[in-house]
């Protein structure tokens, strides 16, 4: 365990059980938890935060697919492929991660909020179509095809080498290339995100970059955040997800852009 304050723990377990919440219902929890991290362990090597991260996130995403699994129509066999190809891009992006400094971190990730705002926007019914939608719908072999090289492998890797919004970005690609409603995408998303986070996680644990206690510890915060959010995105349907969605995205845009140009 780190060298921390009372106070500054109870804040990381806040952040964590909120972060596990909103990476249920649109994914991109990660969007919290790693500028909690890096604000609250301002001393600490960026690997180290990227890895407590995987290691905290993997928790609360596991404990929100098999509640998705258990209600939302998924087809669990495609995304265990795109899962399978997305652990090996995560893992390949945890290898490079290592040489990441904390400094240019903030401005990657208002860089993604930017882009993933600017998207829903443009497309105000995007993911809007009634749940279970998706899985009636032919997909086309070139499209699963995409949704494995692409989706998979390409948000495999940035997730292992940076990760925040990994979760959010499998939701999106996954409505867009699928023709999945947000609801199952996001069901969908958390399967494959689990692979994505045990890829990293087991590339930063084997370089040792894991601060073990203080993850157990935010884990299960992150773990009744990430329940509880499942089941609200189950029982609130697609217009739910869109909304909390863009005020993540927005909130998170004005903090980081606040902590930019002021720090």
């Amino acid at each position: 365990m780190p060298d921390i304050t009372l106070t500054t723990l109870i804040l990381l377990c806040l952040a964590a059980a909120a972060a596990g919440w909103i990476d249920a219902v649109v994914g991109g929890g990660g969007l919290l938890l790693l500028p909690a991290l890096l604000l609250g362990l301002p001393h600490v090597p960026a690997a180290h935060v990227l890895g407590t991260n995987k290691a905290v996130a993997i928790v609360g995403t596991s404990g929100a697919a098999v509640t998705f699994l258990r209600k939302a129509p998924v087809r669990v066999g495609l995304a265990v492929r795109i899962g399978l190809m997305a652990l090996a891009g995560s893992m390949t992006g945890a290898f490079f991660a290592a040489g990441i400094s904390s400094e240019v971190l903030r401005p990657v990730i208002m860089v993604v909020l930017l882009g993933v705002a600017a998207f829903v926007l443009l497309r105000p019914s995007f993911g809007t179509a009634a749940a279970g939608d998706g899985t009636d719908r032919p997909v086309t072999r070139a499209r699963i095809i995409t949704a494995i090289v692409l989706v998979g492998g390409g948000i495999g890797f940035y997730d292992g080498l940076f990760g925040p919004g990994t979760g959010t970005f499998l939701v999106l690609a996954l409505t867009a290339v699928l023709h999945l409603d947000l609801v199952t995408a996001s069901a969908t998303a958390k399967i494959v995100n689990v692979c994505t986070n045990a890829g990293a996680l087991a590339m930063f644990a084997y370089q040792g970059t894991v601060l073990w206690q203080l993850a157990a510890v935010m884990a299960v915060f992150n773990l009744a955040g990430g329940m509880i959010g499942a089941k609200m995105a189950l029982s609130r349907g697609s217009g739910f997800v869109r909304a909390v969605l863009l005020t993540v995205v927005f909130s998170l845009v004005a903090k980081l852009g606040f902590d930019q140009w002021n720090g």
